[in-house]
């Protein structure tokens, strides 16, 4: 792709979720849907961070294109590299392989069919399911600087102890859990469930490492050693 249609590109994908974390809390005004957020908001839900998060992403990629066209590469650096360590760590689809997999072992534990009378169908594969192909688009589309791994890893656990540490507060303030799931655990079900979360998004980081390896070969490891 051109540089105006990657741009023009990162706009629409920038829009779209723009929309999506707007529209979600409108529909929670309701009475009904705003027991959903009780007891954490919304933001105890990973999928809603993980929408957030996405639209930063974007906006950081939009942002970084238009000043590409404008000034040249050398005065974006860290506009660049915030958007790389944005996408390899944080960005990554790690939501929609955890969700889905949950869902359709038992979508009680994740997503009550209750659920389906609040949120449209499309909604819930909005939430859910685009990030999968906008993310395959994104590594097509350029290539990534991973960070060393060490630090990129440190960044997914510093990730995972910040959530983990709300949702165990939210219970003890609270005494429910963000997710029907939690509550069938034991306290060890619990350390287990979360450390394998961990392996999970640590592995996801991997292939992701590869999946841009196999498509931009040494491209991106090149452009971090010239910086």
């Amino acid at each position: 792709m051109t540089r105006t249609s990657t741009c023009i590109y990162q706009f629409l994908v920038l829009n779209w979720y723009i929309f999506i974390n707007y529209y979600i809390p409108q529909q929670g005004k309701d009475i009904q849907k705003s027991t959903i957020f009780q007891n954490g908001g919304q933001w105890k839900y990973l999928t809603f961070l993980n929408l957030f998060l996405q639209a930063i992403f974007h906006g950081v990629a939009c942002l970084e294109d238009t000043l590409k066209r404008m000034k040249g590469k050398k005065d974006i650096k860290f506009v660049t590299a915030f958007r790389d360590l944005l996408f390899t760590t944080l960005a990554f689809p790690f939501v929609f392989l955890s969700f889905w997999i949950v869902f359709f072992y038992d979508r009680e534990l994740i997503y009550p069919k209750q659920l389906d009378d609040i949120f449209p169908s499309w909604m819930n594969h909005a939430m859910h399911s685009t990030i999968l192909p906008f993310t395959l688009v994104e590594i097509i589309l350029r290539p990534h600087c991973y960070p060393v791994r060490k630090k990129g890893l440190a960044v997914l656990a510093a990730a995972s102890l910040v959530y983990t540490s709300r949702i165990l507060w939210i219970y003890l303030r609270t005494g429910t859990w963000a997710y029907p799931m939690l509550a069938k655990l034991s306290a060890v079900g619990l350390a287990a469930l979360f450390s394998f979360s961990y392996i999970v998004s640590v592995s996801i980081y991997l292939l992701g490492e590869k999946l841009n390896h196999w498509k931009w070969g040494d491209l991106g490891q090149s452009r971090k050693k010239n910086k």
